[in-house]
């Protein structure tokens, strides 16, 4: 007898190892949604049904129907969206600016990891399902994408840029402002270039830790401590540099970019975003037209930044860049919505608070967006400029189950998006009617 009958004979014999041996349907799950915005932007659906089977989306109904055996979520009272997607944040930053400043040579590796670990929980309940880690520790923040990933871990899908790539004194240069003992500690960051050459450098450095996509540091920073403004910094012959080796790896590229010619500049080397985008002129807006780049505007960060110094949370050189930025931002952003760029969702948390970044909608609408287009922007839109629109950013048959829902009608009141009380990740729940749900992940 060969060794595949014997194996069978053995199976028959036991009898109840067979079932071991059966793969498990996947769990489905019904939604019952009284307003869908399967696309936000579109008219939304009345009286739907989502159904999900394991971490997939398997159709979209009009009316409410029912599976048997299936879980039942009934959210007839509120509408349904997609899962929001955040395309800027730091997720091993301490909300508070004081305590970071105390605590940055007292907390290792291990602490930021669990600091970065309860961030991305908070940011999953708070309804953002998909963020764009711009500048953190490369294998922690890759190590974490890693494990949610896996199901270790509750927490967003991530994808990393590692460390934001910098010229020396520029925005990312982890040695700015530190004493001697210190700086000893970083003095060889990887991170930091210096002509075009080395910035090629820099950019195969982040890719070989894993980075889905690279971060330059166009300009000064507002919260990096060296007293040198907010304009250019890396050179146009190193941006084009960044981006032409990106390419070659099929990475995208995110520019921080503060002053209006180091925005230009890195438009004009084909970039695919700008973060921030605080001053602009007439050529900013016909390059943002003519490139096709998406502007990230953040605008939570200038108002938590400039709060942050008048409370003393900032050195010097910090205050004054964050006194220069405050409003701007918003000035550049209202003119975006008129000249018609492409804008996608981000907020740069990590400077505001985790866990509150549906805030940066009422910003948008203040200064001229839609509360339906501000959705827009926080799903189909991020999901186009991160690349993952095969994937998320809308509700259709195919697609990850990245739900979340909150009562009300936020293309009415956008505000309502900073109380999500159902949120659904690869479709398992994380929360419902406001409460979290404890799963195995958690």
């Amino acid at each position: 007898m060969n060794l595949t009958a014997r194996f069978a004979v053995t199976v028959a014999a036991l009898g109840i190892a067979a079932p071991l041996f059966a793969q498990q349907p996947e769990p489905v799950t019904v939604i019952h949604a009284g307003r869908l915005l399967a696309e936000p932007g579109k008219a939304p659906m009345t009286n739907a049904t989502v159904i999900v089977r394991g971490r997939t989306i398997e159709s979209v109904q009009a009316g409410f129907s029912d599976v048997p055996g299936a879980r039942v979520v009934d959210l007839r009272t509120a509408t349904v969206l997609p899962g929001l997607i955040d395309s800027h944040v730091h997720l091993d930053d301490l909300d508070d600016r004081i305590q970071r400043r105390l605590q940055e040579n007292v907390l290792d590796h291990e602490d930021n990891a669990y600091i970065a670990m309860l961030n991305g929980r908070k940011t999953l309940l708070a309804g953002f399902t998909t963020v764009r880690d711009l500048g953190g520790d490369p294998r922690l923040i890759l190590s974490l994408r890693d494990a949610i990933n896996a199901g270790s871990f509750a927490g967003p899908t991530i994808l990393s840029a590692g460390l934001g790539i910098s010229g020396s004194g520029g925005h990312a240069d982890p040695r700015n402002g530190r004493n001697r003992e210190s700086t000893l500690a970083v003095s060889n960051p990887g991170n930091v270039c210096n002509g075009a050459d080395d910035c090629r450098r820099a950019v195969r450095e982040q890719i070989g830790f894993g980075a889905d996509v690279i971060k330059i540091t166009a300009t000064g920073g507002v919260l990096s401590n060296v007293p040198g403004g907010l304009n250019q910094q890396m050179m146009d012959d190193e941006i084009r540099a960044v981006v032409a080796t990106a390419r070659t790896f099929g990475r995208k590229v995110a520019v921080h970019a503060h002053g209006v010619d180091g925005i230009n500049a890195a438009l004009r080397a084909g970039v695919d975003s700008i973060e921030h985008g605080t001053f602009t002129n007439d050529e900013t807006f016909r390059l943002y037209k003519q490139s096709g780049a998406y502007y990230v505007p953040t605008l939570l960060a200038p108002a938590a930044a400039l709060a942050d110094g008048q409370r003393g949370a900032l050195t010097a050189a910090q205050f004054e860049k964050a006194r220069q930025a405050a409003g701007n931002a918003e000035k550049s952003f209202a003119r975006a919505i008129r000249e018609g760029v492409k804008i996608a969702y981000g907020t740069d948390t990590g400077v505001s608070p985790h866990g509150r970044n549906a805030e940066e909608f009422a910003l948008m609408v203040r200064n001229g967006m839609s509360p339906a287009m501000a959705i827009r922007s926080a799903t189909v839109d991020a999901s186009e400029l991160l690349g993952i629109s095969a994937r998320v950013g809308t509700i259709a048959p195919g697609k990850d189950a990245d739900i979340v829902a909150v009562e009300g009608d936020p293309t009415e009141n956008v505000r309502l998006l900073e109380n999500i009380g159902f949120v659904m990740k690869h479709g398992r729940v994380h929360k419902q009617s406001g409460q979290r749900q404890i799963t195995s992940v958690d």
